[in-house]
């Protein structure tokens, strides 16, 4: 171990006084990264409690055929802008302005009183993201006043409106203010591990691409240290540096969410000392996979350039399963942990939840993560011994 801890030492040192690879490494990902995720959900949450509040501006052709209707949507905050269009023209106006046009048919007040469906059309551009929020608002709004005139008509005849609600269905949300910001920030755990496998790139690409083009691979080989010495030595300097910048990273993610006003959509951060701990050690196992994975995969290339490219390629493949879990919807299950990054992205969502793993999950979690590691480990040591490794 003594030799494997003096290429430790000199690898990570050498990082060390590297100040653009340590500003790259220690700034640009595990500082920068958690501040520009804080500053999107902020003014996404801002934007979203504004937009909620917000008056809505509707433009509607001929409302002199739909006064109550158009009294009932005043009351509930929307800014009625009449125009004379007809449908072609109310199109093209749409087109324009992007803002949603309601036009009232000639015969809508004919059908309402005889007791048809009277149509409307709303003509609104939904590519524009924020035309869609007042779209389904105006849609629950006239909904509204549907049901309001079906209530109406029923007990006119002397029907109780209640026969329209033969089932009455009461929602009941038992989610936490922690489980639903946990929803929100569900790329979180994307972030911490990304940003902690790109902080180890450099000394893993460094470690054989890097040698091997400044020429000093094959005097470093010849020294009297064991091979797979030399690349212990040096993927543990690249677990070095990840393991800083993962207690940075997930630091950041502390500060920052703490700042960003979630308790404004009823939900709240559980992001203290002790969850922040938890999702480092959490973390921890897939280090020396993440660094053994680069390794291997740098060996292999030519030059330093071809190592970025194709290294920076391969951190996709730990960092796939957590967009699939995202989308599929993957729920922490014994089987599932067996599957390293996945295993750590539940870790994390279960802390933010708080909702605790059963020590099993995490047992399986961290044995086959480090299993692998090893493993990987292993055939890096053994791909050192290669003499095609100079060439």
């Amino acid at each position: 171990m003594r030799s494997v801890w003096r290429v430790l030492r000199k690898e990570f040192g050498e990082t060390l006084r590297d100040r653009r690879s340590l500003f790259t490494t220690l700034v640009i990902g595990p500082l920068l990264m958690p501040a520009l995720i804080g500053v999107i959900l902020f003014m996404a949450i801002r934007h979203g409690a504004a937009a909620s509040h917000r008056p809505i501006a509707l433009e509607v052709a001929h409302a002199e055929r739909a006064p109550r209707l158009l009294a009932f949507l005043r009351q509930y905050g929307v800014r009625v802008e009449p125009v004379s269009d007809e449908r072609r023209q109310a199109r093209e106006r749409v087109e324009r302005s992007h803002g949603p046009l309601l036009y009232v048919p000639r015969d809508f007040g004919v059908r309402l009183a005889a007791g048809k469906p009277a149509p409307l059309r709303l003509y609104a551009d939904e590519s524009n993201p924020a035309v869609q929020g007042k779209v389904r608002r105006l849609g629950t709004l006239i909904g509204l006043y549907g049901d309001e005139i079906a209530r109406l008509r029923l007990v006119a005849r002397g029907l109780d409106p209640q026969l329209l609600a033969p089932i009455a269905l009461h929602p009941i949300d038992v989610s936490t203010p922690q489980s639903r910001a946990a929803l929100a920030l569900g790329m979180l755990s994307y972030a911490i591990l990304f940003t902690m496998l790109m902080s180890g790139l450099y000394i893993a690409i460094d470690a054989t691409a890097g040698e091997r083009e400044r020429g000093s691979l094959e005097p470093l080989l010849t020294m009297p240290v064991k091979r797979e010495h030399l690349v212990y030595g040096k993927m543990l300097a690249a677990c070095a540096m990840m393991l800083v910048s993962l207690i940075l990273t997930v630091a950041g993610f502390a500060v920052a969410l703490r700042h960003i006003g979630l308790d404004r959509l009823g939900m709240s951060v559980n992001f203290g000392p002790g969850v922040a701990l938890g999702i480092v050690l959490g973390c921890l196992p897939l280090i020396p996979a993440g660094a053994a994975l680069m390794t291997l995969v740098a060996s292999y290339t030519r030059s330093y350039r071809e190592a970025q490219t194709y290294v920076g390629l391969v951190l996709l493949i730990p960092t796939l399963p957590l967009i699939f879990a995202n989308i599929m919807g993957l729920r922490p299950r014994t089987a599932l942990m067996a599957v390293p990054s996945l295993s750590q992205h539940f870790i994390i969502m279960s802390l933010l939840r708080g909702q605790p793993l059963p020590p099993l999950d995490i047992a399986i979690s961290v044995a086959v993560t480090l299993a692998l590691g090893a493993v990987l480990m292993f055939f890096a040591g053994r791909l050192y011994r290669r003499e095609k490794l100079l060439g």
